[in-house]
């Protein structure tokens, strides 16, 4: 069996979003948008006769959770969130409050955009996407009866239905995720296995829309099939690219066949709860089409990783895994695999 746990972590230190480079230029956008809001939000609520309720940010998603990895297409992002001092009373319809955001920091760039979940700030460069800044509305827990944040969902000229707030507490989300492992090293890994499937996902599948499995989504699939495994337990040596094939032929185990009402069937599907409130599927936007390309696109990675694991040449498996996981896996040069055979003996016993 190849011992590949050293071609896995170059390419984890490869993919991944360093705290102090690229996530210094994307704090650097952050801090700008914030300042922005703090500039003109009082402005825009004085503009419609509204009282001002005052706000606090938070760092949430990926960029949070120390998960996040450098995309493709060079377009970073980061997630905040936005929690104002209002009930969900006050703003029975959560799309304006997203509104008063949006107004604060249209022309900020040339691309504000107001989103189902989220208002985004797009930077570009020549029309190409360098960054982006996804700011998530909230109304905060503080001024509502029941004690919980909620999530303005919903978009400009949305139907009434799909306008609502949602419970929601992202960091109680991250706190339960991570607690599961308290030991250091595994959590490294549970975070470096995360990272491999997000590359995936990016070498794997279109950017943008529902037919690629979100980020959360791939985050909770780990949550809740990851196990850490060792090369050596007694010196704590992981083995990523066994504990990688464990959990896809887990995820792929985890199918069900349940009913679709649009195809008139019954059809496999991955059902994927919140472990908190709300408790919602986080892929109930996928269609059945696309549940059908995922799963054959992770019974691609899964052939991938058993043959890597069973075969007995490095370069081979890294040539392998570099088809599902993208040029950024290393693959080592022939004479760093090359097999050393011991000397010949000789019936005289001597070293031919």
């Amino acid at each position: 069996m190849a011992n590949v746990q050293a071609q896995f972590e170059t390419f984890n230190n490869t993919i991944r979003l360093g705290r102090f480079d690229e996530n210094a230029i994307l704090r650097e956008k952050r801090d700008r948008v914030l300042e922005k809001l703090k500039q003109n939000l009082p402005g825009v609520f004085e503009k419609h006769g509204e009282p001002f309720p005052g706000y606090y940010p938070l760092d949430q998603g990926s960029y949070e959770m120390d998960t996040g990895t450098k995309p493709l297409n060079g377009d970073y992002d980061i997630d905040q969130g936005l929690y104002f001092y209002v009930s969900t009373t006050t703003y029975p319809d959560p799309v304006t409050l997203k509104e008063r955001v949006f107004e604060a920091l249209d022309g900020h760039t040339n691309r504000v955009e107001l989103r189902r979940s989220c208002v985004t700030v797009f930077y570009s460069s020549n029309g190409e996407p360098l960054y982006h800044v996804d700011l998530a509305v909230y109304s905060d827990g503080s001024l509502n009866p029941d004690g919980k944040s909620y999530h303005a969902k919903g978009k400009q000229h949305s139907l009434p239905d799909n306008r609502y707030w949602e419970v929601s507490n992202p960091q109680q989300l991250s706190d339960t995720i991570f607690d599961k492992f308290p030991g250091a090293d595994d959590r490294k890994q549970f975070r470096r296995v995360i990272r491999y499937w997000k590359r995936w996902k990016a070498v794997n599948f279109t950017a943008g829309g529902a037919s690629a499995p979100n980020g959360i989504g791939l985050t909770l699939l780990t949550y809740y099939h990851f196990q850490p495994r060792y090369t050596d337990a007694f010196a704590n040596k992981h083995n990523d690219l066994r504990a990688m094939r464990e959990l896809v032929e887990a995820v792929l185990a985890s199918f069900q066949l349940v009913y679709d009402e649009d195809e008139k069937a019954y059809v496999e599907r991955l059902i994927v709860k919140l472990p908190i409130e709300p408790w919602k599927d986080v892929f109930d936007r996928m269609t059945a089409r696309q549940m059908g390309t995922l799963k054959d696109k992770m019974t691609v990675l899964k052939d991938a990783l058993v043959y890597a694991e069973g075969v007995a040449d490095t370069r081979a498996a890294c040539e392998r895994l570099q088809t599902v996981f993208g040029e950024d896996f290393p693959v080592p040069e022939k004479q760093e695999t090359a097999s050393v055979h011991p000397p010949a003996i000789t019936s005289s016993g001597n070293s031919a």
